[in-house]
């Protein structure tokens, strides 16, 4: 019985001293030419957080970059394929492209994730129309925050861009067939 007291008086004492002390820092370790050992990463740099990059296929056959960092709304060429990118994979997320009055636009949408981040991809039934202001949303697919692969919460994206060109004019209604009945005599 008296063992047991012994070493647990012993133990609570070992405990309480490294607590009062800390941890003891570390000393760099040399290395095989004698200089100190270099750190390659700082515990405390924050890991990137995730962005964003937004291209387009231009009817010249080239790819186009739409910048998503302005306030303004970039100008692009009218095209119906659109391809979102991510610095680091996401989950719980959404994407949609949506068009003045805030409707999401029809397309074949198709992602390909990697460790790097995705790859998005929008096709559109037909190249969406000169003059005209869209809306590339990415958000939460349930409840209200999506995350990156490291778990962290990732701010909703909403760049707006316009469509170079004048703004084309809705179709006019059909017009009524013409003849009526016939009468009959």
């Amino acid at each position: 019985m008296r063992l047991l007291r012994r070493t647990g008086l012993a133990a609570l004492c070992g405990l309480t001293a490294a607590l009062l002390t800390g941890c003891p820092d570390k000393t760099p370790q040399a290395t095989a030419d004698g200089g100190p050992a270099r750190a390659t990463a700082t515990p405390d740099a924050a890991p990137e957080a995730v962005a964003f990059t937004l291209q387009y296929q231009a009817p010249d056959a080239g790819l186009a970059l739409i910048p998503l960092s302005l306030e303004e709304k970039p100008l692009v060429e009218s095209t119906s394929d659109l391809e979102l990118r991510s610095t680091l994979p996401l989950r719980n997320y959404r994407v949609r492209l949506m068009d003045e009055a805030d409707r999401a636009m029809v397309s074949d949408d198709s992602v390909t994730e990697s460790d790097d981040g995705l790859v998005y991809r929008i096709h559109l039934p037909q190249p969406l129309k000169t003059g005209y202001s869209y809306t590339l949303v990415v958000d939460a697919q349930t409840g209200t925050a999506f995350q990156d692969s490291r778990g962290r919460d990732v701010d909703d994206l909403r760049a707006a861009f316009q469509i170079a060109g004048d703004k084309e004019k809705p179709k006019p209604p059909a017009a009524p067939a013409k003849g009526g009945k016939k009468k009959h005599k």
